[in-house]
């Protein structure tokens, strides 16, 4: 899996973080900055489903492994940055809030959203992904051949 971490596309790398944080999350980090802008709706947040695509062995062909429950939604600043989002499951208020600073991050206020909503969110990530490796690598089991001399 890449990280979500991409130099060439920031939006694309806050949007992955935004996407992935968990129920809750985006909305308290959200109102540790201040009050929340004025905004008007492009698309008010909805539930709906998105087709999940998978590779066998992570490089085969791919294939539709399932479907996905997902909230979507637009809006648009008063001063005209528009934000989208998409988030797992059936949470509005997360949808709302993600596609607040996907806007707010197009003004002046990124440096602040990004020290106190983005960055917390991908030490987050970035812990449980730790955590789950370490977990994962605590299974491991080593398998070595012994020789029985024979020839």
């Amino acid at each position: 899996m890449k990280d979500s971490l991409d130099e060439n596309n920031p939006r694309k790398a806050w949007m992955s973080v935004l996407a992935k944080a968990p129920e809750g999350r985006v909305p308290a980090l959200l109102d540790t900055v201040g009050e929340r802008p004025v905004f008007t709706w492009l698309r008010a947040p909805e539930v709906g489903s998105t087709m999940i695509r998978g590779r066998a062995g992570g490089t085969g062909a791919p294939f539709n492994l399932g479907e996905m429950t997902v909230t979507r939604c637009a809006l648009t600043l008063a001063t005209g940055e528009v934000g989208h989002a998409y988030v797992q499951g059936r949470r509005k208020v997360d949808a709302e809030a993600a596609a607040l600073v996907d806007a707010m991050m197009q003004t002046e206020a990124a440096d602040l959203l990004r020290s106190s909503v983005l960055s917390p969110l991908e030490e987050e990530q970035a812990a449980a992904k730790t955590a789950r490796a370490a977990k994962a690598a605590a299974t491991k089991v080593d398998f070595f051949t012994m020789v029985r001399g024979e020839d």
